[in-house]
């Protein structure tokens, strides 16, 4: 069974975590929503907090070769808490270095900027983070989904039906050779 993280905590976009979860269990991947404390993180959508979803496992519980695939929501809160962490960083960072499939939507591509895994990549993201994205060395390109060697990314909720489809076509696939930070 395909095991896959889903790294968050407090103020993600909601459709951006609840869809692709929806979507992986849906093909029967195990996954875990991962997040600093144990307890629950609260949700955005539409300009308000919204849902809570459970956390399955804080970080402090868990490594990259547990997972076989990251999944990063964005939301504007979110990603700016997570890039804070070093060991959110340093768990994003080692889905690279073991060649594991990482997707990323909307504003989650700023965590991949701390992580510095972005130089040299093609990717998108939500289009007011083109210019951070560049800065760091990406490749940005304005499309639905971009799949770069096992690095799924995406725009906008509305991206969504083909964001899940192709990260769940990468976790199937597995490990990349050419994925690399």
């Amino acid at each position: 069974m395909k095991k896959v993280a889903i790294l968050a905590t407090n103020g993600f976009e909601e459709s951006e975590l609840k869809s692709p979860k929806e979507a992986m269990e849906k093909e029967g991947f195990q996954v875990d929503v991962v997040s600093f404390e144990a307890g629950e993180i609260k949700g955005w959508a539409d300009g308000n907090w919204s849902n809570s979803y459970k956390v399955d496992k804080t970080l402090n519980q868990v490594s990259a070769s547990d997972y076989n695939a990251l999944m990063l929501p964005g939301g504007v809160i979110n990603p700016d808490l997570v890039r804070r962490e070093e060991k959110a960083l340093t768990f994003v960072r080692d889905f690279f270095k073991q060649e594991k499939p990482v997707a990323a939507i909307c504003h989650a591509p700023q965590i991949l900027i701390s992580a510095g895994v972005v130089e040299g990549r093609k990717l998108t993201s939500f289009k007011s983070i083109k210019d951070d994205l560049v800065n760091a060395g990406a490749n940005w390109v304005d499309q639905e989904v971009v799949v770069d060697q096992g690095f799924v990314t995406s725009r906008n909720p509305d991206d969504l039906p083909a964001f899940n489809s192709k990260l769940i076509e990468e976790v199937k696939e597995g490990k990349h050779e050419e994925q690399h930070a």
